[in-house]
């Protein structure tokens, strides 16, 4: 009887400590009103933001409607607008990025947080690549032209002149300045972010999940691959999806570097253009009407961009959770 009664207590969800909301406290209460408070000021703030875009979008929306989305044609001169080249710029870009930093970002969590290397060249490690995330985009951007690619234009050429019947290098003289170059830079961009969550992400993880692995007779990658990695899915995925978000907003290094050329290009030598970049070139001088309206347009399309990312994100974690049930 003692433990049917021991098993009721543990039942009982009044002996759930945080489970209290602490109403019986003023402090609490006003604690919980203000953190409610700036949790819909976060919100309503997000509807301002995109209410004035859609309002500055307005005629470029009445003008070309969801045409607007495969136009291929920018000419201001006569108010003729299209976004496709921008949205594949971006799209591609954003791509090679998470294409690169994924798998080194991951390099690097495994490293500085299982014990391959001592703690301190660990937590060395870890802080340079941290740090690449204080350096300003307009500094990556400079570094970008006048140290990598005069290293990386060598061997686009060689791409070029060798793997040419491939159509991603088919280019005939590549500059420097092109989709691969920006897609290179904006992975180390988002290689802190890739790195520094994962990691926090592996090191959250019992350590007795790795040491019940390997006391079963799994290796040391075994209980990577099978154990750390699974456990750690959806923190993964969540930090390559702020990595995804950060390449796809990211303005400045990528204007600098990509070459500016609103065309659709199979090559990833040929010199492309993104929505981030066209708004930083155009908006400051940008008539009002068709022009800043398309501007906004692709701007609520950015905006559509990263939101898409984020629910996709959302359902993959939940359908691999309900996989693994």
């Amino acid at each position: 009887m003692a433990n049917s009664s021991d098993d009721s207590n543990l039942g009982d969800e009044s002996l759930n400590l945080t489970g209290i909301s602490g109403a019986n406290f003023w402090f609490d209460q006003g604690f919980t009103r203000l953190v409610y408070f700036f949790a819909v000021i976060t919100v309503a703030v997000l509807f301002l933001m995109s209410s004035v875009i859609f309002s500055e979008a307005l005629p470029a929306i009445k003008q070309f409607g969801l045409g607007f989305l495969w136009g291929k044609d920018w000419d201001t001169g006569n108010q003729i607008f299209g976004a496709l080249p921008y949205i594949y710029g971006t799209l591609v870009s954003s791509a090679i990025a998470i294409l690169f930093a994924v798998p080194v970002g991951m390099a690097v969590a495994l490293v500085t947080s299982e014990n391959f290397l001592q703690t301190s060249l660990r937590t060395i490690l870890a802080f340079v690549v941290e740090l690449i995330a204080a350096i300003p985009s307009v500094i990556i951007g400079l570094w970008a032209i006048f140290v990598f690619i005069p290293v990386l234009e060598p061997l686009q050429k060689w791409l070029a002149s060798t793997f040419k019947w491939i159509p991603l290098f088919n280019t005939e003289d590549p500059s420097g300045t092109n989709m691969l170059t920006a897609g290179v830079i904006l992975a180390i961009m988002i290689l802190p972010t890739m790195a520094a969550i994962s990691r926090d992400v592996l090191m959250a993880i019992p350590k007795e999940l790795r040491s019940a692995s390997m006391a079963l007779g799994g290796t040391r990658w075994e209980t990577i691959f099978r154990v750390l990695l699974p456990s750690g899915f959806s923190g993964i995925v969540s930090a390559a999806m702020l990595a995804l978000g950060r390449a796809l907003g990211e303005t400045m290094a990528v204007t600098m570097v990509i070459g500016n050329s609103a065309q659709i290009s199979a090559s990833l030598l040929d010199p492309a253009y993104t929505i981030p970049s066209v708004l930083a070139n155009e908006f400051a001088e940008a008539e009002p009407g068709l022009h800043i309206g398309a501007l906004s347009y692709l701007g609520l399309i950015l905006f559509g961009l990263t939101l898409a990312v984020n629910i996709g994100a959302v359902l993959l974690v939940k359908w691999v959770g309900r996989k693994n049930k």
